[in-house]
């Protein structure tokens, strides 16, 4: 189902879920991150974020375009893109308190590093000026230099998707094939690069925008074509989960998340599939309407983001400085209680202050029900 201002309810509730993916999934002790989709698949939440993020750029580019013309579109998704920016640096300086905290408690733990605090303790403004030019992405603020960019290329891309979709996907491809080459043109302080390199990632993301607007026909859904791809999809991921579970012995390397190897591709497109076949059945839609916090989460991805970086942190350190024991599980499924439960506050609560700062009462009237029940990006 989707809005007059090009929001899918499917979109943001699979949106909100991958935000609480993420939180949980960052949190060491976690019990809810034993049966997230990284445990059962070739990808994660990362395939299933920049893809609904390339979608839903493309639903409010087309939205506001129809609205208010392509120069109020095109001009949008340039703030859009200063946006993440800033909130890249605002992440960026939470990495940094949260390095320093861990390094007052002295905690053991390879976070210290990841936040980049001792690099900081050597050169502060070395560093902040590294930060600042992207050299330089403290642990959870990596993935958003990489949003900064596909804001960026929204307004180029999205009318020609609409027109030549088959060129997007081709020059896409291409892009994609080269990564691990045109990654090292980055500004970068690490040998290995961006931890996302956005020349393969891009894939995803364009991924995204050609699925809303080129969307799956109803007469497709229906065919016969629909229903083997359904059938070799359901094969593909319960293959994949079967060696996930019993054949992998270690984590894959790195560097296949990093360039988005064909194997996290091709497991994410099965797992793709089969949800789209359930969004197209009613499926989500109904389950959404039944969580309308998580889909809060969802309208409010950016915040939400932010701060379930910080929450998986705080709640990281607070198990790793608890003593552990038989009940670990028990103080575990509490800090993911926790992290649910601060999105969905925060995610209310950011609403609805955007809503009363949008549409401000008149001294002596309320303000209309259809204004606080405004969802937007």
């Amino acid at each position: 189902m989707t809005t007059l201002t090009g929001r899918s309810l499917e979109v943001d509730f699979f949106r909100g879920i991958v935000l609480l993916i993420i939180a949980v999934d960052h949190i060491s002790g976690s019990v809810l991150s034993n049966f997230t989709l990284h445990k059962y698949a070739f990808c994660d939440s990362a395939e299933v974020f920049v893809f609904l993020g390339g979608y839903a750029s493309a639903a409010a580019f087309t939205a506001v375009e129809a609205r208010r013309g392509q120069s109020a579109a095109r001009w949008r998704f340039f703030k859009r893109s200063l946006e993440i920016y800033r909130a890249y640096l605002f992440t960026a300086a939470l990495m940094l308190l949260a390095g320093a905290t861990l390094m007052l408690l002295r905690l053991d733990t390879p976070l210290v590093n990841f936040t980049e605090w001792p690099a900081f303790l050597d050169g502060p403004l070395p560093l902040i000026a590294g930060i600042a030019t992207l050299r330089h992405q403290p642990y959870l603020s990596a993935v958003l230099p990489m949003y900064a960019f596909f804001a960026l290329s929204v307004p180029l891309v999205v009318p020609l998707a609409a027109k030549r979709p088959v060129l997007v996907l081709f020059c896409s491809l291409f892009i994609w094939l080269f990564a691990s080459q045109l990654g090292p043109l980055l500004p970068s302080a690490y040998d290995e690069g961006w931890s996302f390199n956005p020349f393969a990632w891009q894939l995803m993301f364009m991924s995204g925008v050609l699925a809303r607007t080129q969307p799956i026909s109803a007469e497709f859904h229906a065919s016969a074509t629909a229903r083997w791809l359904t059938r070799i999809a359901v094969g593909v991921v319960l293959g994949f989960a079967f060696a996930k579970l019993f054949i992998e012995i270690a984590p894959p390397p790195g560097y296949m998340k990093q360039n988005l190897a064909t194997l996290r591709i091709v497991s994410f497109g099965a797992v793709a599939w089969v949800f789209a076949r359930a969004v197209h059945a009613g499926w989500i839609g109904a389950l959404a309407r039944s969580l309308p916090g998580v889909v809060t989460i969802g309208t409010q991805g950016l915040v939400c983001f932010i701060a379930g970086t910080a929450v998986s942190i705080v709640l990281d350190t607070t198990l790793r400085v608890l003593p552990s024991g038989h009940f670990a599980w028990l103080a575990g499924l509490a800090a993911d209680a926790l992290a649910i439960g601060f999105l969905l506050l925060l995610a209310r609560f950011w609403r609805d202050w955007k809503n009363v700062r949008r549409v401000p009462a008149v001294k002596g009237q309320p303000v209309p029900a259809h204004a606080t029940n405004r969802r937007e990006r």
